[in-house]
């Protein structure tokens, strides 16, 4: 909010000082004194200095880089760890989880009182490997910040919200799930919690996860409540695995969310407000 607030002020600032500016403009091909230079100054420094905020706003909103999101089992901030069991190891080198939570989530039946197998038919390994590697992600991933949002719930106060993950992590994820079982569609916010677990909705009926999903664009968004939002390979997307011993493929898809941050600032007008100012400068001068 502040930074929208900051862009806001700095934008009506502009809007309002360019009234004045054609009449400057006027003055400086009158060859007029040199109070026609420093307004025209003034104005150049003003739209160079609203170039620099928005710029630095941009900069300003890098701090949701590299960060823990506000909840129960989070670091307060990533770093690194002697180990991270199993399918958490991608983010030993700097995460936001420890090796004992890890390794708890890795064996525990209900993590955040979640039982997996809500239904008769238990979930199967191969399938259950997938939830297990999209919690380690949650837990453990410092490049999420930038989609963060505030929530209040007992357990956390952020979480993420419509992260781009690749096609293919999603297409691997549901292929080894759709002849699975579950009874409601979306996990966030469906289940019955009266016993404090998560249990079936009153009416509703153990199926496929091929039965409940069109495909797996509608498994990957919608089964926690949007966290993730699919987009082709081709786009900046997050993966669930990689090389540890290698970059995190993930810090590039977050710094280019926060990168789009100014997007819609048209720095090609600006930058033809600041050669016009300049020219009337030199033409006082």
């Amino acid at each position: 909010m502040k930074t929208s607030q900051s862009l806001y002020i700095a934008a009506v600032s502009v809007e309002e000082n360019l009234k004045e500016l054609n009449s400057v403009i006027s003055c400086s091909r009158m060859k007029t004194d040199v109070l026609g230079g420093r307004l025209v100054m003034g104005h150049l420094a003003l739209l160079l200095g609203f170039m620099g905020c928005v710029t630095m706003e941009g900069v300003v909103t890098s701090d949701r880089l590299n960060v823990c999101i506000d909840s129960k089992n989070h670091k307060s901030e990533p770093g690194p760890e002697t180990a991270l069991f199993d399918k958490c190891s991608p983010w030993t080198n700097r995460s936001c989880c420890t090796e004992s939570i890890t390794k708890d989530l890795h064996a525990s039946p209900a993590w955040y009182n979640f039982n997996w197998n809500h239904c008769p038919e238990l979930l199967s390994t191969a399938c259950r490997g997938h939830f297990i590697q999209d919690l380690c992600f949650y837990e453990c991933s410092p490049n999420v910040g930038p989609w963060a949002v505030q929530v209040n719930q007992t357990f956390r106060k952020e979480r993420f919200q419509h992260v781009p993950l690749c096609q293919s992590e999603c297409s691997s994820w549901f292929n080894d799930c759709k002849e699975d079982y579950t009874c409601t569609k979306n996990w966030g916010k469906d289940f019955s919690w009266e016993t404090g677990t998560n249990k079936c909705p009153l009416g509703s009926s153990c199926k496929k996860f091929k039965d409940v999903y069109n495909d797996s664009i509608e498994f990957c968004e919608t089964i926690w409540d949007y966290s993730w939002k699919v987009v082709p390979q081709s786009e900046p997307c997050m993966v669930l695995w990689f090389d540890k011993n290698s970059e995190n493929p993930n810090d590039r898809v977050a710094a280019l969310k926060v990168g789009s941050g100014a997007d819609h600032i048209d720095f090609s007008h600006l930058t033809y407000l600041v050669l016009v100012l300049l020219s009337v400068c030199l033409q006082i001068v």
